[in-house]
C-alpha cells in the first residue's frame, strides 16, 4: 500500500525534517503535540495537527495509545516515529502494524531483538560480529568477582536504553555499588527497565557507526560510516562523515560487519550499527556497541556525502519498493560535519538550560544546512531534550567543512538562552580537532573554552553602536520634533550618557551630536574622543562609521538587555538604569538548583556535618541525574525541599554554615 497520509509521532526538528521530505513526495502530513507544543514550529509545518494533551513526555509523545488513536481518528495510513520517544519501542510498532497502519521503520521483532543490549550482544556473537566481554548484574552474580575478572575501568550500562542514560564509568571497586545503584535508577526513570550490565571499558576509543538500509526483498546495503567521538556525558555533540582515520580496508570490514549484524535479525528500513574503534590504523580493533533501530540524529552527514535522502528511502522501503541501487553504486563525496546546538552551559558542566529563544536567525551560507525545531519566541522546556538545532556543513575537505561550519555558527543570530555555540565554534577551529585527534575523551582531554571572551575593543565598539541605535530609536519615537536628538535641552548641554554591563565589565558611553549626524564619543573618563556616525538602521540592523572604520551588525533590546551581533560573534549588554536599584542579597551558604527539575533524593538532614564534595541532593532534569554537593566543610542549617518537589532554576535547596563560621 502506498503511503498517502503520514503521522509523525515526534516533535521538534526531526518532525520538521520528516515533514519536509514527505511533502516533496506528495504525502499529506499530520503532527501530534503536547499542550506546551501547540504553537511549536513543527505543528505549523504539518498539514494537520492533533493535540495529545498533557505537558510531559509520558503524557504525550510516550503515550502510544493516544498516538495510535490520533492516527486512526485522522485516517493516517502510516506512522513515522522519528528518533527517541517510541521509535525503538517494539510493542508500539506492533500495535501500529496490528491496527493496519504502516510502520515506517524496522519490523517489531527486529526492534525487540536489539532493544535488550545483552540479548543483542549474544546475537552478534552468533553472527561473528566482534563484541566486548560483558555480564548481566543479577542477585545470583558475585558482582565484585565479575568486575575484577573484566577489569577496571569498566562500564555500567542500561540494557534497555542508550543516549548516555543509565551509564556509569567505574575506575575503582569502591565506587561500583553506587554506580550500579545510580545507573539502575536512571535507567528505570528513562526506559522503565532497571536491568544493567558490566562491560569492559575502552578509555580512549573512537565512536564509529555504519548507516545501513534494508528493503523488504532481502537486500541490505551500508552507506559508509559516521564518526561521533566528540561527546559529553556519553552523548554526541559533533558528528562527521567520513571518519578522519578509517582506511578503505577498515571501512569495508566495518561495513560488512554491520550488514552481517542486521541481516542476523531480518532488518528492514534505515538503521545504524554502532562500533567502538580501538586504534587508528589497519591493525585497529572494532567492537559492536549497539544497533539503533531507527533514524539517527546525525543522519544528515551521511545524506550530504552520499546524496541519499534517508527519510525518502525509509518511506520508499515502507511502501515495499526495492532499493534501486547496489553497494558498488554508493560512494563518498567530500566531507560533512554536523554539530548539535544545545541549550546548555559548557562553563557549568554542560548543564541543560531553559528559557525563551528571543532571536533565532540562521546564517545564509553555501552548503550549510540547518535542521531546527525552533524559531524566535520558542520556549525551551525542562520536559524535553535541550537540542535546539543541528547545523551541517559539506565541503570538499574536512578542514574546509569545519571552518565553514564554525563561521556559519558564528554568524547565526541566537539569543535568549544559554547555548553551547561558542564551545562548538572553538572546537571546530581547534588544531587537535582539525588534525583528526578525536577520540571519545576529546572534551575532557582538550581544553576548549565554553564561552567566547569578547575583547575590550569589541565591547567598546558594541556599546557605542548600541548607544547610537538607542538614541536613534528614541528620536524616531518622539511625539514632536523628532528631528532633534533625544534628551535635547534649550540650553548648553554636556554629552548624554549610557552605561552598560557585560559580566563584571562596565562600559560608559558619553556622546554628543556635533555635525552632519555625527557624534563625539568619549568612553568613561578617557580624554580621547572618537567620531561616530550611524550610517543606517533598519529594524535591528545597523551600519556605523567609527573614525576610519565602517562596520555593521544587529542590535535588539529585550527589557534592559541588548543582544548584539557583530562579525566577531554575539554578545549581550545590560543597560544600566539611571536610578539606583534595590540590592538582592543571597542566602549565605545557600545551595541552589542549577536548572529546573525534580528532587529525587535528599542525603542530609538539618544539623548534619558535611564535607566538601559530599552529596547533598540528587535531582533529575531532562531524564538525567544531577548531584548537588557541598562546596565547603560545615553543617546543614536548613533543608528547603522534599523528595518529589519540582524546583525552578536558582531555587534554594540547602543552607550550610561553614565550619569556621
Amino acid at each position: 500500500m502506498t503511503i498517502r497520509r503520514l503521522l509523525v509521532a515526534n516533535r521538534g526538528e526531526i518532525a520538521r525534517r520528516v515533514f519536509r521530505t514527505a511533502k516533496e513526495m506528495g504525502i499529506f502530513t499530520v503532527a501530534v503535540h503536547s499542550d506546551g507544543d501547540s504553537d511549536a514550529p513543527f505543528v505549523s509545518d504539518a498539514d494537520l495537527g492533533v493535540a495529545l494533551g498533557g505537558t510531559t513526555a509520558s503524557e504525550s509523545y510516550l503515550d502510544g495509545e493516544k498516538i495510535l488513536a490520533a492516527a486512526i481518528a485522522v485516517g493516517a495510513d502510516a506512522i513515522h516515529p522519528g528518533y527517541g520517544f517510541l521509535s525503538e519501542n517494539a510493542d508500539f510498532a506492533k500495535a501500529v502494524t496490528d491496527a493496519g497502519i504502516t510502520w515506517v521503520g524496522p519490523p517489531p521483532q527486529a526492534i525487540a531483538a536489539m532493544g535488550d543490549k545483552l540479548a543483542a550482544k549474544r546475537t552478534m556473537v552468533d553472527a561473528e560480529v566482534p563484541t566486548l566481554p560483558s555480564i548481566e548484574i543479577s542477585e545470583s552474580v558475585d558482582v565484585g568477582s565479575i568486575a575484577e575478572e573484566i577489569g577496571f575501568p569498566l562500564l555500567v550500562k542500561a540494557s534497555a536504553g542508550g543516549g548516555g542514560k543509565g551509564m556509569r564509568v567505574v575506575d575503582d571497586a569502591a565506587d561500583l555499588e553506587a554506580a550500579i545503584s545510580g545507573a539502575k535508577r536512571e535507567a528505570l526513570n528513562a526506559f522503565g527497565n532497571d536491568t544493567v550490565f558490566l562491560e569492559r571499558y575502552l578509555a580512549t576509543p573512537r565512536h564509529v557507526e555504519i548507516q545501513v538500509l534494508g528493503d523488504q526483498h532481502g537486500k541490505v546495503l551500508h552507506c559508509f560510516e559516521r564518526e561521533c567521538s566528540i561527546q559529553r556525558r556519553h552523548q554526541k555533540v559533533i558528528e562527521e562523515a567520513p571518519s578522519p582515520v578509517l582506511s578503505e580496508s577498515l571501512r569495508n570490514q566495518m561495513g560488512q560487519a554491520a550488514v552481517a549484524a542486521v541481516e542476523a535479525i531480518g532488518y528492514v528500513s534505515a538503521g545504524t550499527v554502532e562500533f567502538l574503534l580501538d586504534g587508528d590504523d589497519d591493525e585497529a580493533e572494532f567492537f559492536f556497541l549497539e544497533v539503533n533501530t531507527r533514524l539517527q540524529v546525525e543522519h544528515p552527514v551521511t545524506e550530504e556525502v552520499t546524496g541519499l535522502d534517508l527519510v525518502r528511502e525509509q518511506i520508499r522501503i515502507a511502501n515495499g519498493e526495492p532499493l534501486g541501487y547496489e553497494q558498488t553504486d554508493l560512494s563518498i563525496s567530500g566531507h560533512s560535519i554536523e554539530v548539535r546546538l544545545y541549550a546548555e552551559d559548557p562553563a557549568n558542566d554542560f548543564l541543560p538550560a531553559t528559557g525563551r529563544i528571543d532571536i533565532w536567525k540562521p546564517a545564509s551560507a553555501p552548503q550549510v544546512r540547518y535542521d531546527s525545531g525552533i524559531e524566535s519566541g520558542s520556549e525551551v522546556s525542562v520536559e524535553f531534550d535541550p537540542m535546539l538545532a543541528k547545523v551541517i556543513s559539506h565541503a570538499p575537505t574536512r578542514t574546509e567543512a569545519a571552518l565553514k561550519l564554525a563561521l556559519a555558527l558564528e554568524r547565526t543570530r541566537l539569543h535568549g538562552v544559554v547555548t553551547n555555540r561558542d564551545f562548538l565554534v572553538a572546537t571546530l577551529r581547534n588544531e587537535e580537532f582539525l588534525a583528526g585527534d578525536t577520540t571519545t575523551d576529546f572534551i575532557s582531554r582538550v581544553e576548549i573554552p565554553g564561552q567566547r571572551v569578547a575583547t575590550q575593543c569589541e565591547l567598546e565598539d558594541a556599546a557605542i553602536a548600541v548607544a547610537l541605535v538607542s538614541q536613534a530609536e528614541n528620536r524616531a519615537a518622539a511625539d514632536a520634533l523628532a528631528f532633534m536628538p533625544s534628551g535635547f535641552r534649550n540650553s548648553s548641554m554636556p554629552s548624554q550618557q549610557m552605561v552598560f554591563l557585560h559580566g563584571e565589565t562596565e562600559l560608559t558611553v558619553n556622546y554628543r551630536p556635533i555635525r552632519g549626524g555625527s557624534f563625539e564619543i568619549r568612553l568613561g573618563d578617557a580624554e580621547e574622543t572618537k567620531v561616530a556616525t550611524l550610517l543606517s538602521t533598519d529594524e535591528s540592523q545597523f551600519e556605523i562609521q567609527l573614525d576610519d572604520i565602517r562596520a555593521s551588525g544587529y542590535a535588539n533590546k529585550f527589557g534592559n538587555r541588548w543582544c548584539v551581533d557583530i562579525p566577531a560573534g554575539s554578545l549581550t549588554l545590560i543597560e544600566k538604569s539611571r536610578f539606583p536599584e534595590a540590592d538582592i542579597t543571597d542566602v549565605e551558604g545557600g545551595l541552589t538548583a542549577p536548572m529546573p527539575g525534580k528532587i529525587l533524593a535528599i542525603e542530609v538532614n538539618e544539623g548534619d556535618p558535611v564535607d566538601t564534595g559530599q552529596l547533598l541532593v540528587l535531582m533529575e532534569a531532562m531524564k538525567m541525574e544531577h548531584q548537588i554537593v557541598a562546596a565547603f566543610d560545615g553543617a546543614v542549617t536548613e533543608v528547603r525541599v522534599a523528595v518529589g518537589d519540582q524546583v525552578d532554576n536558582g531555587e534554594l535547596l540547602v543552607v550550610i554554615a561553614a565550619a569556621d563560621a
